[in-house]
């Protein structure tokens, strides 16, 4: 059986009639509007998905195919749950973005994912504005192995750049995406540099050689509860690290340095927010200096689906083995993106920025964890509690029940897409912000962890840290620290 009779639904039936050897024969159609048809290829149309349920049809199909790549993602969740109950085997074929580009045809059918049930409509961007920012330019991605950094080779590299600079600390991390962009036949632009952000004649070496027009910054550490207690190395990679490739871009001539952010920048509650929201006040600085040609941005979103350490990847692994699933709290939420409907936006943003920007992309609505894990147990074809039990952690250190997506102190103004918003705040200036920075290079090396902590809440005050050793701000500690 075929769900969808549009476009999409006839050309996959006439793929499976013509490539018989797939051994799938498609014996009825299944869809949402009224066709004035009844055949379709010879195939019989039975009214709406609906109509599986109903055993008095006695239709025997070993598989259906969802063949909807437009339909909105909870009509989607409803299929998958009719398709659950009338117990039937069900794949999907993939997104309208990956036909489009032709790097998959219509019979590449694959598992229904988490990411069909919580992804949104298709996002309308404006090729050119993109198109103009890299074709034949050299561009430079940081982190370039990492979950964000990797997706941005991928589009970057469709645009056409002289030359992709795709600079990565871990060379494991590396390999994996030079080759798949070999394999796509993009060798020729592709430069893998194996290099540290922190290492300054290494990537000053880089940026003479090179002299890249764009910089898209997504090196970073990331993982809050890694972060929190290794504040040391959260301050050197996102702030020390960010400020040198950002003065690299600035002394080489860049036209654009984009830094990666996050929405854990907004009234931190811990180490890895707070860092990046130095990074963001650092970045937005360096447009305060007299003569700056480069136009510095941010980009801020909340949690990418299927990122490394994301709960998808986490959850699928414990369904596999068996359950638990263990979900923090009964009521903890996040927005969640898909990491390429993200890196598409971040394009869209870094094209239309005008220096000091601070963007933040529309994230949809908030998801429940707790839904989320129910939903993938459901796919696995088990059912939550009776095959796979859900169990409760508790939040961790600097944990959130709720992100916000507004920082206190900003306004918030539309921009020319409907999914991307420009933060409107006072950037401090360039001396100021190298002041503080001056004030954290001279802790770094002798202060503990919590003293580093209190020492980023003095520099952020909207930063409210967490505090293992019931170090409160007030205390010895503190007083130490605290301005004279």
């Amino acid at each position: 059986g075929i769900i969808g009779a549009g476009d999409t639904g006839a050309q996959l039936c006439r793929d499976l009639q013509a490539k018989r050897w797939l051994g799938l024969k498609p014996i009825a159609f299944f869809d949402d509007t009224r066709h004035s048809k009844t055949r379709l290829h010879g195939v019989s149309l039975w009214g709406p998905p609906e109509a599986l349920l109903d055993r008095r049809k006695g239709l025997a199909l070993d598989e259906v195919i969802i063949a909807m790549p437009s339909a909105p993602s909870q009509r989607l969740r409803e299929i998958v749950h009719i398709l659950q109950e009338a117990k039937l085997p069900f794949r999907i074929i993939p997104a309208m973005s990956q036909l489009a580009t032709g790097s998959v045809s219509v019979s590449s059918l694959r598992p229904v994912q988490i990411e069909d049930l919580l992804g949104r409509a298709e996002i309308e961007i404006d090729a050119a504005d993109i198109r103009q920012m890299i074709a034949g330019r050299v561009v430079m991605v940081t982190g370039a192995g990492g979950s964000i950094g990797s997706e941005l080779c991928r589009q970057i590299a469709s645009f056409a750049p002289r030359t992709l600079l795709m600079v990565e600390r871990s060379e494991p991390a590396l390999f994996p995406i030079e080759q798949e962009l070999i394999e796509a036949g993009r060798k020729n632009l592709l430069m893998p540099l194996v290099a540290d952000i922190l290492d300054r004649s290494r990537m000053e070496d880089i940026f003479r050689r090179h002299r890249p027009a764009a910089v898209f910054h997504a090196a970073a550490h990331k993982h809050v509860p890694l972060m929190e207690n290794q504040p040391r190395e959260a301050i050197r990679n996102n702030v020390f690290g960010t400020t040198q490739v950002a003065e690299l871009a600035h002394s080489y001539g860049a036209e654009r340095f984009l830094l990666i952010s996050t929405d854990k920048a907004i009234n931190p509650t811990n180490v890895m927010g707070a860092t990046k929201r130095m990074a963001e006040i650092r970045v937005q600085a360096m447009q305060t200096q007299v003569g700056a040609s480069t136009q510095f941005a941010a980009v801020r979103f909340g949690n990418v689906l299927g990122s490394s350490g994301s709960v998808v990847p986490i959850f699928a692994r414990q369904i596999a083995a068996g359950g638990p699933v263990k979900v923090t709290h009964p009521e903890v939420t996040r927005y969640f993106m898909t990491i390429p409907e993200a890196v598409t936006l971040v394009l869209q943003a870094a094209s239309q920025a005008q220096g000091g920007d601070i963007f933040v992309l529309d994230m949809g609505q908030p998801v429940k964890i707790v839904d989320l894990a129910r939903q993938m147990i459901e796919l696995s074809g088990l059912k939550p509690d009776l095959d796979i039990r859900i169990e409760f952690s508790g939040l961790r250190p600097g944990e959130k029940l709720f992100e916000e997506l507004s920082h206190s102190g900003e306004n918030i103004t539309p921009t020319a897409h409907p999914k991307i918003m420009r933060f409107i705040s006072d950037p401090v200036t360039d001396r100021e912000a190298a002041s503080l920075l001056a004030e954290l290079a001279a802790a770094i090396e002798t202060a503990s962890a919590e003293e580093l902590k209190v020492l980023l809440r003095k520099l952020i005050p909207e930063y409210q840290p967490q505090f293992s050793g019931g170090i409160v701000p007030g205390t010895e500690t503190a007083a130490a620290l605290a301005p004279a």
